[in-house]
């Protein structure tokens, strides 16, 4: 492999950030909840996670050549505690955190944190300043609210599926944890807002964060569409069903190039470009309505000037022009392009087991108190013994507890 030309980065553990100070539990699972908790740590919040013995985050299951590699990402800047929920004394523990916390993270089904104890009940008598992110497939309520919910079944049941892939073809569910992503930004940002108004008032709240709802969110006005029309947008590739031309276009070398001409003056600039200004006055073609309702022949037009040129002469004259349209890429065009790298939207971080990592810096980027990378994903318990004393247990406490199986701890250094 060649030399990584990504600017590299050290881990800086004493940096401060605008949520030093911030002590989040995240008890949470795969992607969403780790995505919340992510940004907050990223920004200086001491992250603890409790991972269920034996194998702790089920992400650190998703691997490649080996390697955790979802965990080394979205496992940073926190720190771990091993803990069997079910073990003797682990609900002590538990309570010691959450006493200890300002923010509590949790993805378990709706009904599972009432069953261990910690309902929402005794959190707002017990913790009244917490605030309690409840993340789940569905939601606290509703019928289908005790359903497991992976994000796979909501981007089926939120109607992106069916709006997703080719004209004519079957639905498509996205290749990426797309809901869990969307919802661990909305979470962070709910938590946000629940901290503000715990500034103003002194106390916390419950946070009802479900996959459904947010993946619904992003969709548009698809209700409003509905109502209107009285039938369901069909699948239009990459095509769309409210502006034209916007498509992806093959070129001459068999590279691909994206266009989004959905204001009038840039479509004429198009226009202009591959030498058709004609159709800037064509009835066709001269409104944004008209382009759409003769989206075939537009995309017929375009896609023959790009796919007689390669992408770079495309690209040049569109680039010259002023044009809306940006080549396709794979992760070997993003390593090479010189505007990722000198922005360093991917960073090189140091790694236990591989020497060193690349992987996105953090989001987003503020002036004043940026994010930072203050320490590589812990190894499973890496942190129990540390996290446990700071709870205002003894040695001897902790002791006990790792002894019964209860607690899982490894002082190993972190990859």
């Amino acid at each position: 492999m060649a030399e990584s030309a990504w600017k590299t980065v050290d881990y800086t553990p004493d940096v401060r950030g605008p949520l030093t100070g911030l002590v989040v539990l995240d008890l949470s699972r795969l992607v969403a909840g780790n995505m919340a908790s992510l940004q907050m740590a990223d920004f200086g919040a001491e992250v603890i996670k409790v991972e269920p013995l034996p194998d702790g985050d089920p992400l650190r299951a998703w691997k490649q050549g080996g390697q955790s590699t979802f965990w080394k990402v979205y496992g940073r800047n926190k720190k771990s505690l091993a803990l069997d929920f079910r073990g003797e004394g682990a609900l002590q523990v538990l309570k010691r955190l959450v006493a200890r916390a300002d923010v509590l993270v949790e993805s378990f089904r709706p009904g599972t944190l009432e069953k261990m104890g910690l309902g929402e009940e005794v959190l707002r008598r017990d913790y009244p300043r917490l605030i309690v992110l409840r993340v789940s497939g569905f939601g606290q309520s509703g019928p289908y609210s005790r359903r497991p919910g992976f994000g796979t079944l909501v981007e089926g049941m939120s109607g992106f599926a069916q709006r997703n892939g080719e004209a004519g073809g079957d639905p498509l569910l996205p290749p990426l944890a797309l809901a869990d992503m969307i919802s661990g930004l909305y979470g962070a940002n709910a938590v946000m807002m629940a901290l503000r108004v715990r500034d103003q008032v002194g106390t916390g709240q419950m946070i009802d964060l479900s996959l459904l709802d947010a993946m619904v969110s992003v969709l548009g006005p698809e209700a409003l569409d509905y109502r209107l029309t009285g039938s369901p947008k069909p699948r239009v590739g990459n095509g769309s069903n409210t502006s034209s031309p916007r498509n992806v276009y093959r070129t001459k070398d068999g590279q691909f190039i994206a266009i989004s001409a959905s204001i009038q003056r840039t479509a004429e600039r198009l226009f202009r470009a591959i030498g058709r200004e004609d159709m800037i006055t064509d009835p066709r073609y001269a409104t944004n309505a008209d382009r759409v309702a003769h989206r075939p022949e537009v995309d017929a037009i375009v896609g023959d000037w790009i796919g007689a040129r390669n992408r770079e002469e495309v690209m040049g004259v569109f680039t010259e022009q002023g044009i809306t349209a940006a080549p396709l890429y794979s992760i070997e065009d993003i390593v090479a392009d010189p505007h990722f790298i000198e922005r360093g939207i991917i960073v090189e971080a140091p790694d236990a087991d591989l020497g060193s990592i690349p992987m996105h810096a953090p989001l987003p980027r503020l002036t004043e108190t940026p994010g930072s990378l203050r320490c590589p994903a812990p190894r499973l318990g890496q942190d129990s013994r540390a996290i446990l004393k700071a709870s205002g247990m003894s040695a001897g406490a902790v002791g006990e507890l790792i002894e019964k199986g209860t607690v899982g701890a490894t002082e190993e250094v972190a990859a």
